[in-house]
């Protein structure tokens, strides 16, 4: 039964709540990218509702993620109405850093218990080149917020890119050890169309990164998982975990136990694949009846497949952004 597929596959549910964001990433420098009319993101109270649903079907963990969700007018109100729920055990937060000084007491008010902040590199010159002007001072000092707001961990994300941020990665991580938060390294997906680099020439492994982390530290494997594909990696004597998401090089479908929510309401059964389901249709035409949501989120399952198939020297076949996706 299709239920029975539901509740073994999915445990994690990521919801995208805009895609507006006041800093570019490596996953959206195209010139071109378009944003969203305001009319077609999912409402705040229909973005409670389709989280509602999947915590009533067996889902335990949702992260919020954008663009930059913070931006989000009265985003806070999801977390809250998020945060009440009795079966959900954990609600993180992806960001960008720049709003936390504003916002993080509120969000661990909220009931937010992890929180994972986007940090690509520690030189401010370098930083203003890969955020359009950015300001590297603004996203430490939301790490600062968020350390004093007390959530139960940290974790910093880094995507590397070769002759960008490669030469980065041991200062990266000493400085997660000197703040005493996790970091994840990623590799780039080819997610929509790029103008700044070429996606196989920038293309870095983890394995070459674990290569270069291994002259500074030493790295041992643990069985750590928060969940989600990240294989982490402890550094004897101290508490910061180190994990590697490798689409490419190490490809995790087959424990893959999530989904996402774009922020028009559209549900994707996979990050490399366009199988999806418009849950916004289904909420507008059945409002309030939580009954036809689940339905249509448990037969979603008959068009999930069952892995993607990145190719990084290919076009990409997906042409949405991460900032449509959901980081």
């Amino acid at each position: 039964m299709l239920i029975d597929r539901f509740q073994r596959q999915v445990t994690y549910l990521r919801i995208s709540v805009t895609d507006r964001c006041d800093l570019r990433c490596v996953y959206c420098m195209s010139e071109n990218m378009k944003f969203l009319p305001r009319a077609s993101l999912l409402s705040l109270e229909e973005i409670i509702q389709v989280g509602r649903c999947f915590v009533d079907l067996g889902v335990t963990k949702i992260r919020i993620t954008g663009g930059e969700p913070l931006h989000r007018r009265d985003i806070l109100k999801v977390f809250r109405e998020l945060g009440e729920l009795e079966d959900l055990r954990d609600l993180t937060l992806t960001t960008n850093g720049t709003q936390l000084t504003r916002f993080a007491a509120d969000l661990r008010s909220a009931g937010v218990t992890r929180i994972n902040i986007s940090l690509d590199t520690l030189r401010p010159e370098r930083f203003r080149a890969l955020t359009r002007n950015g300001r590297l001072e603004q996203v430490l000092a939301g790490i600062d917020a968020a350390q004093r707001a007390g959530f139960d961990r940290i974790k910093l994300n880094a995507v590397v890119l070769k002759n960008r941020n490669h030469d980065e990665v041991a200062a990266l991580v000493a400085h997660a050890i000197e703040r005493g938060v996790d970091i994840s390294f990623i590799e780039e997906m080819p997610l929509g169309h790029v103008g700044e680099h070429d996606r196989a020439e920038c293309y870095y492994s983890s394995d070459e990164i674990r290569a270069d982390l291994a002259e500074h530290f030493e790295l041992l494997p643990t069985a750590e998982s928060t969940g989600g594909p990240s294989r982490y990696f402890r550094i004897p004597g101290v508490d910061t975990r180190v994990g590697f998401i490798s689409p490419h090089s190490h490809n995790f479908c087959d424990t893959c136990n999530r989904v996402r929510l774009t922020s028009e309401g559209r549900l994707l059964l996979c990050l490399g694949q366009e199988h999806s389901v418009d849950l916004r249709r289904v909420v507008r035409a059945n409002p309030g009846d939580d009954a036809a949501l689940k339905q249509a989120i448990v037969d979603s399952m008959a068009i999930k497949p069952q892995g993607h198939d990145f190719d990084i020297t290919a076009q990409p076949v997906i042409f949405r952004h991460m900032n449509h996706t959901g980081g």
